[in-house]
């Protein structure tokens, strides 16, 4: 049994209620009330806390765990990635980190779906034609776009979103799913789906979805030189990580016609000026990092985070560990 005297910081004032109600039936719990959050107030909220529900972005690093105190516990994270988690002091202090990857992965998946048609089917630049009265009426192959239809769908990362991706792919009939990852995944029959290195992703996928946590390895791999070697049909669908992708070499690769299009739900930096010039291309579709933002999926996020907390308080392993 829990004991109340364990107290919980919950980082973020808009923090699903049905979390919130799940960790007072087990702990004391406080809220950060700032919107946006302050990295002062967390701090000094932080003090003396026995688990911690991080709800935002800001870095979990040594000053966090040494303004908390040597009785912090737990940390659960409200995200699927945590890169802006630096996860070997917070191990290092025998602090047990989860996080939420499981229940984010049918809500990026859909969004995925959605830049692939978007962005092969040119849904921007035909709204475009409609507000700048340039729509053609006198052309048979007046804005051909890509279709899904007997494509090769090629993921860089294939986890639970690529998966969840590749599932509800299957009745658009794509010819073939490939994906890269650091090892060849024992269920990839399942999906239909068949590894390869990196250099034949990019050279034979006609649409490249990138659901891959950025880390080290990922950071700017799809440079100058990957889009080099990709189609020119290609579209390019990012819900990863902005930094996944060297930038400038998109936006160049987009203009010269190097790929076809692209559909973006992460950028860099983010929130993303609206005089970046990814913003003036008719062949990419951008979004403000829609990946979870439903109801639904950040209440299953929230309760997840929570469960982590009262499972570390507990001594028992957590659900979502990292």
């Amino acid at each position: 049994m829990l004991r109340k005297s364990f107290k919980v910081l919950v980082t973020h004032p808009e923090v699903p209620r049905p979390a919130i109600d799940l960790l007072l039936q087990k702990c004391e719990v406080v809220v950060c009330n700032k919107i946006p959050p302050s990295r002062e107030d967390t701090l000094n909220q932080i003090k003396g806390v026995d688990g911690v529900l991080w709800a935002h972005t800001d870095k979990v690093n040594g000053e966090v765990l040494d303004a908390a105190g040597k009785q912090l516990k737990v940390i659960s994270t409200m995200t699927s990635g945590i890169d802006y988690v630096d996860i070997p002091t917070v191990k290092g202090r025998g602090v047990l980190l989860g996080n939420t990857p499981g229940a984010v992965s049918v809500c990026v998946a859909e969004l995925a779906i959605g830049l692939m048609l978007a962005a092969g089917r040119r849904f921007h630049q035909g709204r475009r034609i409609i507000e700048q009265s340039t729509w053609e009426t006198n052309h048979i192959d007046w804005m051909y776009g890509q279709e899904i239809r007997g494509s090769v769908v090629g993921f860089f990362g294939f986890g639970g979103i690529g998966q969840a991706t590749a599932e509800r792919l299957k009745p658009f009939g794509a010819k073939n799913i490939i994906y890269t990852t650091r090892r060849r995944l024992e269920n990839e029959v399942k999906f239909g789906a068949t590894h390869v290195d990196f250099e034949a992703l990019l050279k034979t996928s006609d649409f490249i979805v990138v659901a891959s946590p950025l880390t080290d390895q990922t950071r700017e791999i799809f440079n100058d030189s990957a889009f080099d070697k990709m189609k020119k049909n290609c579209v390019f669908v990012n819900v990863g990580r902005g930094q996944i992708v060297d930038q400038d070499a998109l936006i160049r690769a987009l203009k010269t016609g190097k790929i076809f299009s692209a559909g973006l739900d992460v950028m860099t930096p983010e929130p993303l000026p609206p005089t970046n010039e990814l913003m003036s291309l008719e062949n990419c579709v951008v979004i403000p990092h829609l990946g979870t933002a439903t109801f639904q999926t950040t209440t299953e996020m929230a309760l997840v985070a929570a469960q982590n907390i009262i499972n570390g308080l507990q001594g028992e392993p957590l659900p979502a560990g990292v």
